[in-house]
């Protein structure tokens, strides 16, 4: 559980670095939709940390409030790279 969850912590932060790479805006914006797979991905595996009880509730709150966070950052910039393309 905790190597797949590093992993698609991992992930999400690669596929942002990649997308920054991609001079076509609709590359750009399809590794920022990957980005938000991982981040699902990750929520996915901190909350079944949580109901095998390798995570206290109180961290899977925590945590899934920082995906939260993640995820509107990378909808926000999604929807401003629509806009201009």
């Amino acid at each position: 559980m905790t190597s797949q969850t590093r992993r698609s912590a991992a992930s999400i932060a690669a596929n942002v670095a990649e997308s920054h790479g991609r001079e076509n805006t609709g590359s750009f914006i399809q590794f920022l939709r990957m980005a938000q797979g991982s981040l699902k991905e990750l929520e996915t595996h901190v909350i079944l940390s949580e109901k095998v009880g390798l995570l206290v509730e109180k961290e899977l709150v925590r945590l899934l409030n920082q995906a939260e966070e993640v995820g509107k950052m990378l909808r926000s910039v999604i929807r401003s790279l629509q806009q201009k393309s």
